[in-house]
């Protein structure tokens, strides 16, 4: 098997896990309220990727040893800034997320608006004076009418939980511009780890403010929890990060799109529901989208050297 096959298949496996936590999202908010499931979900998804990062310095400290003399203070800050600046988001956005699943209790619907990040991502380039090409623009207008399809009902009206996790897909694309900035400059895994400690502390906060939880609510939800920190936080963003060494940027964005997909097949498995025509036209119509501002633009050819 080569490298990028290998890559290809761990993407697919993240796309997977990711899709099927939105599912263990709507379960688990069953037992416990949305700052409970953040709170001690993220809580999780930190301790595993901080027993990741020891058992990778362990193995790697002899070839780290050097790196380490020479990280700077100002590396640190960097890492710490970038790790609590994609926590706050990365909560706010969580927590529109699970207000909108507990709406809605649709997580096949859900994981289809909250990929509309991987269009409204490069729609955010107007605002940082990039150029937006037609590409994008038919992707948006593909999107549009799938969203009227999925989520406008009689009386030309949306869900209030379609509406939570529509602002999800947005403080998203915050998060997924928060990470670009951030992440070329330190370590993603450790970033990771902090803002997934962030998250897990003001849900935590939430949760002890806000909420009535009893223990025996939070062991009712430990499977949802357990797959949603350990696998969906740790192991699949682990995935992620280990793949895209080895994968184009195109192909690597176009598999994780699946989890879309992939939480309609989670619903239906799991759940034993079914979307209705209407629905299933407007995801494929949104699905379309995603995967148009996912193809390679066209590059011209150079002129031919005389």
């Amino acid at each position: 098997m080569t490298k990028r096959m290998r890559g290809n298949l761990l993407l697919l496996l993240a796309a997977f896990i990711w899709g099927l936590s939105f599912v263990a999202q709507s379960e688990g908010m069953k037992y416990i309220g949305p700052f409970a499931f953040i709170g001690i979900r993220s809580v999780l998804a930190g301790s595993s990727l901080t027993v990741f990062l020891v058992i990778r310095k362990i193995f790697t400290a002899g070839k780290e040893k050097e790196a380490d003399n020479v990280k700077s203070e100002s590396g640190k800050k960097t890492l710490i800034t970038g790790g609590v600046c994609c926590g706050i988001v990365l909560f706010v956005a969580t927590m529109l997320q699970q207000i909108g699943i507990l709406h809605t209790n649709e997580p096949g619907k859900a994981g289809f608006i909250t990929a509309l990040y991987l269009i409204l991502v490069p729609l955010a380039g107007i605002f940082l004076r990039k150029r937006i090409g037609p590409k994008i623009w038919i992707a948006v207008l593909l999107a549009v009418c799938g969203m009227y399809l999925l989520c406008i009902k009689e009386g030309f009206r949306i869900a209030t939980g379609d509406l939570y996790v529509l602002g999800c897909a947005f403080v998203f694309t915050v998060h997924i511009l928060v990470i670009d900035h951030f992440s070329p400059k330190t370590d993603g895994v450790a970033m990771s780890c902090i803002q997934f400690w962030v998250c897990g502390i003001f849900g935590m906060a939430g949760m002890f403010l806000t909420e009535s939880v009893e223990l025996t609510h939070i062991l009712e939800a430990w499977l949802p929890l357990i797959f949603s920190g350990v696998f969906s936080g740790g192991i699949a963003y682990t995935l992620q990060i280990v793949a895209q060494k080895d994968t184009e940027p195109a192909v690597a964005s176009l598999l994780m799109s699946l989890e879309s997909v992939f939480a309609v097949f989670g619903e239906w498995l799991i759940l034993g529901q079914l979307l209705s025509a209407r629905e299933f036209g407007g995801c494929a119509l949104m699905f379309a989208g995603i995967i148009l501002t996912q193809l390679p633009e066209k590059r011209h050819n150079d002129r031919a050297k005389k």
